[in-house]
């Protein structure tokens, strides 16, 4: 029996955790050495796991005989199947979801080199994460992998989102933050918006790419408060409250430019920024839209109502612990979707039970949409349609 007992459920976050050396095979020598000389890049090896020894735990018999059973309750680089690719199909057999989008941990953020002042070892670090993630994921066709493409380079972006198609990747993923010298809506970056809706591919927004808390908050003259992986670094009370902001500004910020508009057959999801904000969100959009237009012609211009667009192109996953069914009464059936977070222990050790708890007054079409149709319909043909509604699974 699997974790899902036959339901059908589309993942739409998981993640690797990769060990310190995951992206050194995909780099030339001499860009290799400019990357490890990266500060940030020698930040996030002192954290990461090293390879012989968690190669070495992962195959112990005393952790292959507990696999089954601990599924759900082995977290991060303790998971199965969170870096050794070959082990993952057994991972996802054990949960049984339909297919998973897959996101890195290592490299969430780019190391820093969206903002700066190298934009060539920016983009060869994407497309090194890139070509890794296909290739863990070509494991086993329900993987979906993900490819970063930064945005502060118009012509670097659009050849890093063409290699990344042409590789095979199922998603790409952008910054919420802001590029450092123009919008995200800039018409500089349509033909990236151009070659995805003609892939049939989603534009991502993951945590881990927006704009972070100002650390002057922390200066509290109390004890640092811990987070939920013993640090004070990562995810906190206070550091979980702007995890939305950017966000919510680039995507109003491409739907007032028109950006939505422009590629109308392009899908949208913002992926583990919480879903909280949403209905609010939208509101405050349809507002601004109210207000400016008589000034604005670009919102004159807008096919519906900013959140009627939102409902038609883009799609959002809650945390476990948000009301996903209040969320959904306030922003429609259309909007959200379920994810695991796999291994990372945010995703909690039953997330599907936390999900059904606070959906037990939505009606089932939206339960059904949460579950594994608004997922479909963000994939469109990156989803191979035998994966979209597996014979062997029922629907939620």
């Amino acid at each position: 029996m699997t974790y899902v007992n036959g339901r059908l459920v589309h993942d739409a976050d998981s993640h690797l955790m990769e060990l310190d050396d995951c992206l050194d095979p995909y780099f030339d020598a001499a860009t290799l050495a400019r990357f490890h000389a990266l500060p940030t890049y020698q930040e996030k090896i002192d954290r990461a796991r090293r390879p012989g020894q968690a190669k070495a735990a992962h195959q112990e018999p005393a952790f292959r005989a507990g696999v089954d059973a601990n599924i759900l309750l082995r977290k991060n680089h303790e998971a199965h199947g969170s870096f050794l690719p070959q082990d993952r199909p057994h991972a996802l057999d054990l949960l049984g979801f339909a297919s998973q989008l897959v996101f890195t941990t290592f490299c969430l953020g780019n190391f820093g080199l969206d903002q700066g002042d190298d934009p060539d070892l920016c983009h060869a670090a994407a497309r090194a994460h890139n070509r890794m993630m296909v290739d863990f994921c070509s494991v086993d066709r329900r993987l979906l992998a993900t490819a970063y493409v930064p945005l502060n380079d118009f012509e670097r972006a659009r050849d890093t989102a063409r290699q990344a198609i042409e590789m095979g990747a199922k998603a790409l993923l952008i910054p919420s933050r802001c590029p450092p010298r123009h919008s995200p809506s800039h018409i500089g970056l349509d033909p990236v918006w151009a070659m995805a809706q003609e892939a049939s591919l989603p534009i991502l927004f993951h945590v881990g790419g927006e704009d972070r808390l100002d650390p002057t908050y922390k200066v509290n003259g109390l004890p640092p408060v811990p987070d939920f992986h013993g640090g004070d670094d990562n995810f906190t009370s206070v550091s979980y409250m702007p995890i939305p902001n950017s966000v919510m500004q680039t995507l109003a910020t491409l739907i007032f430019d028109g950006v939505f508009d422009r590629f109308p057959g392009l899908k949208w999801g913002a992926i583990e920024l919480g879903a909280s904000w949403l209905p609010g969100w939208m509101r405050a959009m349809d507002s601004a839209a109210h207000a400016f237009q008589r000034n604005e012609d670009r919102l004159r211009r807008l096919s519906a109502k900013p959140s009627e667009i939102v409902q038609r192109q883009l799609r959002v996953t809650p945390y476990p612990h948000e009301d996903a069914g209040w969320i959904i009464a306030n922003a429609g059936e259309d909007v959200c979707l379920f994810s695991s977070d796999y291994p990372h222990v945010e995703g909690g050790r039953h997330p599907l039970k936390r999900f059904d708890e606070s959906l037990g007054a939505s009606s089932p079409s939206a339960i059904r949409r949460f579950y594994a149709d608004n997922f479909i319909d963000l994939m469109g043909d990156a989803l191979a349609p035998e994966l979209r509604r597996p014979v062997h699974l029922k629907a939620a």
